[in-house]
């Protein structure tokens, strides 16, 4: 008997067909974007697809191409598949801008708003080099490889380091007046590193450095988040006092070392939360020992408490239970991952510094988010 020959397939199924297809930098359905111009079938089963990019020069071009292709090619009478790329005008660029904001045309703070479900965790320090960004960076990619939404704006505006640590190297994408936020490991990330050039140096004050965070908050679209993680800049100064008042419920995380001189200043950064009416998630130790190498016993380098001890005076000063949520021992290979753009949560997940931060990392995933500026709808009796 000769071969069955599937008829071609109609223009709605190739549609139905893309549907399935997302924007690799918005994460939602081209068919639901406005990006599907036209799709056109004949008789021998050439399918011609029209795509609008939403910028000229779109870097995921060749990205979109093929995953359109390759989900049309899977239909039954298909025999080619051409993609045409267009670019979208100004005005269907607004029209997906208002899209994505739900309808409102207006900037708006999404995690500011009382019905947002994203818990976000301001990453704080006393000092700088305890190790911040490094736990943030892995905290972040163990929420992602756990199936959470998870997106890191590095706030650390002076000394941004972010996107080194996760690797990103691909610039954001500007449609309208909305930033799309490079992913790493399924993880958004935003920083001002991303727009100097080089490594020249940030030399911004109070108010500029407010209005930068106001627009990684406002202007990137970040999408149906379960978790946001804030990097703070080190102290208690411009950057979060603005992230106190941006994103009031926003809960603080504090990173420091066990020695006095680190921990003594640590208290200080927690200690803003009663004025700021932020609660505080918990203390994190980090560089917490050394795994002696010739017995494997944990060799206490700058020295032991501090955690805890941190933990303690935030309890008394907040009259809140502040709990140390875990101890980071020093790992070669964390600061090797960090150089290198693959955090070790990933990389080396059985050492005892991943287990560390996973265990954090879960215990995240699985807290509500906190009714600090958000509307209970009480009214008086």
């Amino acid at each position: 008997m000769p071969p069955t020959v599937s008829s071609p397939p109609t223009a709605e199924q190739v549609t139905q067909a893309l549907a399935g297809v997302n924007d690799p930098e918005i994460h939602r359905p081209i068919t639901e974007l406005g990006m599907v111009k036209n799709v056109d079938v004949d008789d021998h089963g050439v399918v011609r697809v029209d795509i609008f990019l939403t910028v000229s020069g779109c870097p995921l071009r060749d990205t979109i191409t093929k995953d359109v292709t390759a989900a049309v090619s899977r239909l039954p009478g298909v025999a080619t598949v051409r993609v045409e790329l267009d670019v979208m005008s100004e005005e269907q660029r607004r029209e997906l801008q208002t899209k994505l904001r739900g309808g409102r045309p207006e900037k708006e703070i999404p995690f500011a708003q009382p019905t947002s479900l994203t818990r976000v965790f301001a990453i704080a320090s006393g000092k700088g080099g305890v190790g911040k960004s490094s736990v943030t960076v892995n905290l972040a990619a163990s929420l992602a490889a756990a199936g959470q939404k998870v997106g890191v704006l590095d706030a650390d505006i002076y000394g941004h380091s972010v996107p080194r640590m996760l690797g990103v190297t691909a610039p954001p994408t500007q449609v309208e007046k909305m930033i799309m936020p490079p992913t790493a490991y399924d993880v958004k990330v935003i920083s001002i590193g991303m727009f100097t050039t080089g490594n020249s140096p940030v030399v911004w004050r109070g108010p500029m450095l407010h209005r930068a965070v106001q627009q990684f908050l406002a202007d990137v679209y970040w999408g149906d988040l379960d978790v946001l993680l804030m990097d703070l800049p080190p102290g208690t100064g411009d950057v979060a006092i603005s992230v106190a008042q941006l994103v009031p419920g926003a809960e603080l995380i504090v990173v420091t070392t066990p020695q006095l001189a680190s921990s003594e200043v640590a208290e200080r950064a927690g200690a803003i939360s009663v004025q700021t009416h932020q609660r505080i998630t918990g203390v994190i130790e980090n560089m917490s020992s050394l795994a002696c190498p010739h017995c494997g016993e944990p060799v206490p380098v700058f020295g032991s408490g501090g955690g805890q001890a941190v933990a303690d005076a935030l309890t008394r000063v907040t009259g809140a239970p502040v709990p140390l949520l875990g101890q980071v021992p020093i790992d070669v290979r964390l600061r090797e991952g960090g150089d290198r753009g693959v955090p070790l949560v990933l990389t080396d997940p059985e050492s005892a510094a991943a287990q560390q931060l996973a265990g954090i990392a879960n215990g995240m995933a699985n807290r509500s988010r906190g009714l600090a500026g958000r509307r209970l709808g009480l009214t008086p009796a």
